[in-house]
């Protein structure tokens, strides 16, 4: 039973609303995908490889993403010292 569920997938879905009075005070959107990995990749699911958090690839990617930011930034930074300073040193 198990195998094919991972194999075919299942989609559990549920909204939950909390009124006070009529007014909607909360909505909660629940969506349940239960399926192999390979099965949620053939349909276009594969958000853990991105999140960092799940994915040593995906922090991998994000630092050097940082790094080359802060790089730049230095760069900038650098750039106006030298304009200032020289802006300074001329009489």
């Amino acid at each position: 039973m198990l195998e094919r569920v991972l194999d075919k997938g299942i989609v559990i879905a549920d909204d939950i609303r909390i009124n006070l009075l009529d007014i909607e005070l909360l909505t909660v959107k629940l969506r349940l995908i239960v399926a192999s990995v390979d099965k949620a990749k053939e349909m276009g699911i594969d958000w853990w490889e991105s999140d960092p958090a799940l994915s040593s690839r995906a922090r991998r990617d994000e630092l050097a993403r940082e790094n080359a930011e802060l790089r730049e930034r230095l760069a900038r930074l650098e750039e106006l010292e030298q304009g200032h300073s020289g802006k300074k040193e001329a009489p």
